[in-house]
């Protein structure tokens, strides 16, 4: 490995032609030589072609390539700018983010071994979400913040917005795969610690991501995340994964149980809802011993856990600090429930999708019949 190996700087974009030159623009300031830039517009129809073909310039230091594909998707991009690299590593970033101008130089700094066992094969640097006042873009900035500050040195995903891999070793694995859908950058992070590589977080090597402000945007990639990860937990499953465990998955968890609350108190509610409908005799004392002793136990007791979840342990966290970034009042309150909510919503569409594509072996999943022989193997 030479002292200053050459480093290949990929993105992708997809009608994101308002990103394109603040994305480019940071691209072009990193401080670390030698470095060139590929960039894969995946079939724009919003002008991003043309304003990414502003930026072509082979002959420039660092060097700007253009390459332009039909809608292949993310991992179609990444691959194919991944083969056309000449670089020893290549980094992956995303059209919505600003890379510190030290970005790559803080990466490179990390790739000698400190440890025994360590095999270097993917650098990961820290996503910074800016927040725009609306409830949605704080909600995800505190989030992002909150996984960073749990992650280890060692850690199980080269992040999307903001890594760095061993050229080689990233096609000795296969590379980005075109069928996958969305989480590219976890699938192909697993695959390496599978083959005996090491990721490792560096922290000071960061890139900032636009803030995420519309809600409907937000549930929508909650949605894309849920899907993406029942191939990863299918392909990757406790029992087989080596190395660190998963260690970005952050308040899903914990959001994904708000729907199953919602839904076990409204049918409990529902029969002694019926009985007091239908009787033929009514008073305040059968009023009064109905919710006490129905009701109280039911409804209350899972709001009760709901509330609990909203405000406490990682979840709370999130919430907490998003309302200490805005004004503290029951409005916000009232809309990060609302929020969070629509999120478990989201959450379980992805699921659902997600299984829908294991028992149609779509989007990167394997076989159904071949899945179940290779996990007796």
């Amino acid at each position: 490995m030479s002292e200053h190996p050459l480093v290949t700087l990929t993105v992708c974009v997809r009608d994101g032609v308002d990103w394109v030159d603040g994305c480019l623009e940071a691209l072009v300031a990193q401080t670390y030589r030698p470095l060139e830039i590929i960039a894969v517009d995946d079939g724009s129809i919003d002008g991003s072609t043309e304003r990414l073909m502003k930026w072509h310039n082979e002959t420039g230091n660092p060097s700007v390539k253009v390459l332009t594909q039909s809608a292949k998707g993310l991992s179609a991009g990444r691959q194919w700018a991944v083969e056309e690299s000449r670089g020893e590593w290549v980094a992956i970033t995303d059209i919505d983010v600003r890379p510190e101008p030290d970005w790559i130089e803080m990466m490179m700094a990390e790739i000698q071994p400190i440890a025994d066992g360590e095999s270097i094969v993917a650098v990961t640097g820290r996503t910074v979400f800016a927040h725009d006042g609306d409830v949605a873009s704080r909600v995800r900035s505190m989030e992002i913040a909150r996984k960073y500050r749990a992650r280890p040195r060692r850690t199980s995903l080269a992040n999307g917005p903001c890594s760095m891999f061993h050229r080689a070793s990233l096609l000795a694995i296969g590379g980005f795969n075109p069928e996958w859908y969305h989480a590219e950058d976890m699938e192909v992070s697993l695959r390496l610690i599978s083959n005996g590589g090491t990721i490792i977080y560096a922290p000071g090597a960061v890139v900032n991501h636009v803030p995420e402000v519309e809600r409907k945007r937000f549930l929508a990639k909650r949605k894309r995340d849920a899907r993406a990860h029942v191939r990863i937990l299918r392909h990757f499953p406790r029992r087989k994964r080596i190395g660190p465990g998963l260690d970005f998955i952050g308040s899903s968890t914990f959001v994904l149980m708000i729907l199953p609350l919602w839904i076990s108190a409204l049918v409990s509610g529902l029969p002694f809802a019926f009985k007091a409908l239908t009787m033929t005799e009514w008073s305040w004392d059968t009023a009064q011993q109905w919710w006490q002793t129905k009701m109280l136990l039911g409804t209350v007791v899972l709001m009760a856990v709901h509330e609990f979840l909203l405000w406490r342990g990682p979840l709370g966290e999130v919430n907490r600090g998003a309302l200490r970034e805005g004004k503290v009042d029951l409005k916000g309150i009232w809309k990060i429930r609302k929020l969070t909510f629509r999120w478990s919503i989201a959450l379980w569409q992805g699921l659902i999708l997600g299984m829908l594509d294991a028992l149609r072996g779509k989007n990167g999943h394997r076989p159904l019949f071949r899945a179940s022989r290779d996990d007796f193997n």
